[in-house]
């Protein structure tokens, strides 16, 4: 090793020793007669000392010539330090250098390398290699391999076994657009990469390996948020002989045991939400219960009373934002321009304060009297100082805007507090969504999802009522994981396929290989798989999951740092039997 000691490592123990340091050069500090190096690597930083009075010319000439991010190597003594720095580790010590080295020069980087940066997202991006360096991104990627590593720990401990499934498959037309591969071999056929490894680890339930996981990658040819990437992480696990209480059982123990073994923080048992009160009472099915604000039907408290609005809206509904009356006319007019923005689709708002008096008074007073407020009011168990919001419109689309304007009410209110944490399960999700554009039916999960047992005798004439054996974890409003108990019946499998629109011949050749595999011998199973990057980025209080993955695409799935994806050449495209369209 080129190196004695890490640059986190020394402590006022070492004083006296002989060490050898190796990194990069964070700053330089020159005072004249005295010379100060702080020398960074992966574990921390060490500041080196030079003394004109006792260094020899040449160590010191080098020294000042040296430049940002210069790789070094610093042979010296571990001293006590005068000055200390009780906000650094290393900060009761220092290195007088005796000899140093210069094992390779450096440009001036284009941003600062330290916490606080002045580099834009799209110039770190570029040299992702140079941000990496920095502190506060080299925690992030420690928490992923922190948390990497107790997953396969809990798993293990449960008897999981680990097996890596094919990353080059065959295209399948549910979900979300693959990413295809051309196959020079087979001109004119393509393989696509894995949305998830869905039907291998069901065909290793069917092989008998009944604890199955692997921590995998995906991907998704889909438009991209903060928490999406056309490439992402997985925990991805099956388990044969279960009940779904087995498996919300197993899960919410990893869980559990990552925020104590991560966090240090003991979490109680995981309340649990059906999907249909979800979205009755929080207008999503992925509910952020840090905070309460559940919705309030009013459609029997405000209709009949000549306002046009509420009377021809197919459902009234609203919130009580506690302590928010104060809010200003300049504030409410805000919230009514957010949820006219297009992406919530709102038409208006209509607020109401309850005064410190215990008078109300609203933005639609001249339709409501005095006792009508009163009974708002008590609708929404509202206290003076309370401010009552109400949208009003069709049933689907005006949930979810008030959902948007819970949670932007929770933002603005302070209590989305990101070091608290309240996840939860929703279960009892619908089987099926109805697709006006295709006409039929699509899988909300995925086509290989049970039906609840008792509502298999509405797969003929109501499909549309049949509830999901499927279950998602959510924490702070983001869905975190999801599965469901699996079909292994061969003849329940056919049907689904027929209700979900796919003709035989259609069904055997996406899913023949699994329909035979049913034939020998199928055990019950089910299974769930965990977003790897969201949790990372849940547990490290960030919004966007590219600060917890080591190389990220942009929003436009673009790797700006090697420019991917790029044309390939005349020659390459003839041996893939592609012809261009130009």
């Amino acid at each position: 090793m080129l190196r004695t000691h890490t640059c986190g490592e020394l402590r006022i123990d070492n004083v006296g020793e002989e060490v050898i340091l190796t990194g990069w050069v964070q700053r330089l500090r020159d005072k004249g007669g005295m010379l100060w190096i702080d020398l960074r690597d992966r574990y921390g930083i060490t500041q080196l000392a030079f003394d004109e009075s006792i260094s020899l010319p040449q160590v010191l000439a080098q020294a000042r010539s040296l430049g940002r991010e210069y790789v070094i190597k610093a042979i010296g003594r571990v001293i006590e330090r005068e000055s200390k720095n009780d906000r650094m580790p290393t900060g009761d010590i220092e290195v007088r250098v005796g000899k140093l080295e210069v094992l390779n020069e450096a440009k001036l980087p284009p941003f600062l390398i330290e916490d606080e940066t002045d580099g834009g997202d799209d110039l770190r991006m570029k040299y992702r290699y140079l941000d990496l360096r920095r502190a506060p991104v080299r925690h992030n990627l420690e928490l992923r391999h922190r948390m990497m590593r107790e997953v396969r720990n809990y798993l293990d401990h449960h008897y999981f076994i680990e097996v890596e499934t094919p990353v080059l498959i065959k295209s399948t037309p549910e979900g979300a657009r693959d990413f295809v591969v051309p196959s020079r071999m087979n001109p004119g056929e393509f393989y696509a990469l894995p949305q998830s490894p869905q039907t291998f680890k069901q065909l290793l339930m069917v092989s008998g390996f009944d604890k199955y996981y692997q921590i995998v990658k995906c991907f998704r040819d889909e438009d991209l948020r903060a928490d999406r990437q056309p490439e992402f992480t997985q925990i991805d696990c099956e388990l044969s002989f279960v009940t779904q209480e087995d498996i919300l059982h197993t899960f919410e123990g990893l869980i559990r045991y990552l925020f104590e073994k991560v966090k240090g923080i003991h979490m109680g048992p995981l309340p649990r939400m059906t999907y249909a009160d979800a979205m009755r009472f929080y207008g999503s099915d992925k509910p952020d219960i840090r905070f309460d604000m559940r919705f309030v039907e009013l459609n029997h408290v405000v209709k009949g009373k000549g306002f046009k609005v509420f009377d021809e809206a197919e459902l009234v509904v609203g919130i009580n934002a506690r302590g928010a009356a104060g809010y200003t006319r300049k504030q409410l007019d805000e919230l009514t321009d957010f949820v006219k923005r297009p992406q919530i689709g709102a038409t208006g708002l209509v607020y109401a304060r309850v005064n410190e008096d215990g008078s109300i008074k609203s933005s639609v007073d001249k339709f409501y009297s005095p006792e009508d407020l009163v009974a708002w009011a008590a609708a929404f168990d509202a206290r003076p100082g309370d401010l009552l919001l109400v949208l009003a419109g069709g049933r689907d689309k005006t949930r979810k805007a008030l959902n948007e304007l819970r949670l932007e009410m929770g933002k603005q209110l302070g209590l989305r507090d990101k070091d608290v944490f309240a996840p939860l399960w929703v279960v009892d999700f619908p089987l099926l969504e109805w697709d006006e554009d295709t006409q039929r039916y699509h899988a909300m999960h995925h086509p290989f999802t049970s039906p609840k047992p008792e509502d298999l005798e509405l797969l003929d004439d109501r499909p549309g009522e049949i509830r999901a054996n499927a279950y998602d974890m959510v924490i702070n409003g983001v869905e975190v994981g999801g599965g469901s108990i699996r079909i292994h019946d061969r003849r329940l499998q056919e049907q689904m396929f027929k209700t979900l629109g796919f003709s035989r011949d259609e069904a055997y050749a996406q899913f023949g290989f699994l329909l035979n595999a049913f034939e020998y011998g199928a055990p019950p199973h089910g299974g769930i798989a965990f977003g790897f990057d969201r949790l990372c980025s849940l547990f490290g209080g960030s919004e966007s999951i590219r600060d917890y993955i080591a190389f990220p695409k942009n929003n436009s799935g673009r790797d700006v740092m090697i420019d991917a994806p790029s044309p390939i050449s005349n020659a390459q495209l003839d041996e893939l039997h592609i012809r261009m369209r130009h």
